[in-house]
């Protein structure tokens, strides 16, 4: 007979000390890696083709745009790795270590890629060392979301797990407001010479003060009671991995599927937009940086309601709330984009932001609770880098090769809807999770 797990009740953290220093480890973390990966990845739409591809630029400018794009598709082909191997030692080590390790990790790869010398300093290597940095991005990057996830829900209160789940979720938009709005500061206040020259590398290196803020904010979290538990019961996670791939493949499948439109859909948001607006519409850069920057807001906003609605509707219902809100709002918010009016083209971003939100903030709630907690952390980051792979990794070059070949934005919506569709379907499939327990024992 084994009595409840702690983590299974209402208490949660013992002091609203302890659950703002679990909330605040889980947020810049995450707040981190994001930073570091829109910062690239908003480069890449706007100013890394000249500098690391010059001779395909002035040769074909819309090839090297798509390979580009695809530059920030490579790094998420190594985010199962990093899964992987953080998963594992994370279910075996702790959830903690694994935190630390990934953001170091990812700071320094950001940092190093604002040293690097460009093609026109040192030819071919440029581009391949490049590439090497974001492999190593993407391998945190794969550890980094898992760790996250779990130290929120694992610390929360029963009734509490889809908000507490939201904190490591709304890294995504805190991250991209801080990678947006340090650029559009950087474009309104520097010539477009100055920023191609130097000005672009500000940003890189600007993350290894944000590590070190990470790093002494992490070292004070405590570990996941979760994982306390488990450490009490050495058997429990001998071969985390192995347990994974004979007994859960399908919450693994399901939580693949379940992330592959947000994803796909969240990338827009992140580099194709940005490219587009500038590139082909030949809006002015400083603001569609700026109303970037403000549908951020609406994504941090929505992600944290999707968190709290799936404590109260359950996290079936708010998914599918979000996937029919991205659907649905497809084909208009292209239209709105392409009257090159810079109000629409907000409006049409933030509204996008409500269907992201509440198809995001749930996820960390719902992933915890598909999986054992012996395999949870191998389980749940596995899921998510895979669905990262099927769904943003290349939806920027996607897009970007759609439009070039259909001529029409609209195309780009039809895409998105199909993955929608295939999410949707992934979450009626896993069926309701909101509430099933947690614990070590609950598993016996």
């Amino acid at each position: 007979m084994t009595t409840p797990s702690q983590v299974d009740t209402l208490s949660g953290p013992s002091t609203r000390r302890e659950e703002r220093k679990v909330l605040a480890g889980t947020l810049v973390g995450t707040t981190i890696e994001w930073y570091d990966f829109f910062i690239f990845a908003q480069l890449t739409a706007t100013l890394l083709s000249p500098l690391f591809l010059a001779p395909l630029n002035e040769s074909n400018p819309g090839l090297a745009q798509i390979l580009s794009f695809a530059l920030i598709g490579i790094s998420f082909l190594f985010r199962p790795l990093g899964a992987v191997v953080a998963g594992h030692l994370g279910d075996r080590l702790g959830r903690k270590a694994m935190l630390v390790f990934t953001l170091v990790m990812m700071g320094a790869a950001t940092a190093l890629i604002g040293m690097l010398p460009t093609y026109a300093q040192i030819g071919a290597w440029a581009p391949i060392l490049l590439i090497l940095l974001r492999v190593i991005q993407g391998f945190s990057a794969g550890g980094e979301w898992g760790g996250a996830a779990l130290m929120a829900v694992e610390h929360a209160p029963l009734n509490k797990r889809g908000l507490f789940g939201a904190y490591p979720q709304i890294g995504v938009p805190v991250g991209m407001i801080l990678a947006t709005g340090l650029l559009f500061f950087l474009n309104s206040s520097m010539s477009k010479e100055d920023f191609a020259a130097w000005g672009w590398r500000v940003p890189f290196l600007l993350s290894i003060v944000l590590i070190v803020v990470g790093y002494l904010i992490r070292r004070a979290v405590a570990e996941s009671p979760v994982f306390q538990e488990m450490a009490l019961r050495k058997k429990e996670s001998k071969a985390p991995l192995g347990e994974l791939i004979r007994n859960h493949k399908l919450p693994v499948l399901y939580s693949t599927l379940i992330f592959i439109g947000n994803n796909a859909a969240g990338y827009l948001l992140i580099a194709f937009f940005i490219s587009y607006a500038t590139r082909t519409l030949k809006m002015p850069t400083p603001q569609i940086l700026l109303a970037t920057t403000l549908a951020s807001f609406g994504w941090l906003i929505f992600t944290l309601a999707g968190g709290w609605l799936s404590d109260k509707i359950g996290r079936v219902k708010t998914f599918l709330a979000g996937y029919a809100i991205v659907f649905a709002w497809m084909l208009p918010m292209f239209a709105l984009i392409d009257t090159k009016n810079i109000w629409l083209y907000g409006v049409a971003l933030f509204v996008l932001t409500i269907g992201l939100g509440l198809s995001y903030g749930p996820m960390s709630a719902m992933y915890a609770e598909m999986f054992p907690a012996n395999v949870r952390y191998s389980g749940i980051s596995i899921g998510y880098a895979f669905g990262a792979i099927l769904g943003g990794a290349f939806a920027a070059t996607i897009a970007e090769t759609l439009l070039q070949s259909t001529k029409w934005a609209g195309s780009i919506g039809i895409y998105i809807m199909v993955l929608c569709v295939i999410s949707a379907i992934g979450v009626v499939l896993a069926k309701e999770t909101k509430g099933r327990p947690l614990g070590v024992s609950a598993h016996h």
